[in-house]
């Protein structure tokens, strides 16, 4: 039965737990995923290489993918009869699959492109003037990007980081076809509004979606105004 908010908590416990899990998933995520994006975004973006636009395929990819699709794939590929499934379990003794790392890892590869492509763009973007000077006093490529390059797209950086943390708070597919629902490792906020819609429990699915929207709201608002400077 749900919790009258007149009497008893706003959310149930378990539910503040799915938030919490949550927020540090996508906290985890976004901080690795631009680890990862940075370099590999600089190399499609200033790279002449031939392949790059079969890299970029391949990086976009989840876009249009169902992420069910992903999620399955990568269930496969985490199994623990697999290298990568026994590899895992050899270092950390624990499974990828149906753990709280396998959603990381699950939620990195379904976010890649919204990391990726906003950084790329934004790299694209740099007036090829600013780095043919940088370049002409002497520095080497690598400095010369942390310097000038990175700090040029600054804006880049932080649609990035926005739009890897709002997505992977509102993945559903992937999460559920690795981690299940198992409470406090793998039962995620969109994954408990489903459980609770499952169990009638309207009032709990009513207010958890609305503390969703609230997040997801909180992060257009910052995504709309950077928007509208880059215009002007």
């Amino acid at each position: 039965m749900s919790p009258d908010p007149t009497t008893g908590p706003w959310l149930p416990p378990d539910i503040w737990q799915s938030l919490f899990l949550t927020l540090r998933l996508a906290v985890t995520v976004t901080g690795l995923l631009l680890l990862l994006a940075i370099p590999v975004s600089a190399w499609l973006a200033f790279s002449r290489q031939r392949w790059v636009p079969l890299v970029e395929a391949v990086v976009g990819l989840p876009v249009v993918l169902p992420p069910t699709v992903l999620g399955f794939y990568l269930l496969a590929l985490f199994a623990p009869d697999t290298p990568v499934g026994r590899f895992w379990i050899r270092i950390t003794g624990d499974t990828l699959a149906f753990s709280f790392s396998g959603l990381v890892l699950g939620s990195m590869a379904y976010s890649l492109p919204y990391a990726v492509q906003p950084l790329t763009a934004a790299f694209r973007s740099i007036p090829a003037s600013l780095l043919e000077a940088a370049e002409s006093v002497g520095g080497r490529t690598w400095s010369n990007f942390w310097r000038v390059t990175l700090p040029l797209s600054r804006r880049g950086v932080l649609v990035a980081a926005m739009l890897s943390f709002a997505h992977t708070v509102g993945e559903f597919g992937v999460v559920v076809m690795l981690g299940g629902s198992i409470p406090g490792r793998t039962r995620v906020a969109s994954i408990a509004l489903y459980d609770e819609v499952q169990k009638l429990n309207y009032d709990t699915a009513h207010r958890l979606a609305l503390v969703l929207l609230l997040v997801s709201f909180a992060v257009l608002v910052p995504l709309a105004w950077l928007q509208r400077r880059r215009d002007r």
